[in-house]
């Protein structure tokens, strides 16, 4: 991190759940995720060009590696959009 964060994580660490005000932001119920329905982005099939060892170590973890993959190169772009 660039700068010192001013929180205070012992404090926080330390804090009941009851003690957090959530009037701001109310808890969702039963009726919210009754109706709630998980969105994921669609996937496209691609030709992507990697070094043989970078794919055979993936190959190596196991069955759904593409999804790990997919997962790294997410967080990837997260902390290039944000910056």
């Amino acid at each position: 991190m660039k700068s010192t964060s001013k929180t205070n994580l012992k404090k926080l660490k330390a804090m009941k759940d009851a003690d957090i005000n959530l009037t701001d932001i109310p808890e969702l119920d039963d009726d919210f995720f009754k109706n709630a329905e998980v969105v994921m982005p669609p996937k496209e099939s691609l030709t992507l060009r990697v070094d043989t060892d970078v794919l055979t170590w993936f190959r190596h973890t196991g069955k759904g590696y593409q999804t790990r993959i997919n997962k790294l190169l997410r967080r990837y772009m997260e902390t290039q959009t944000h910056r």
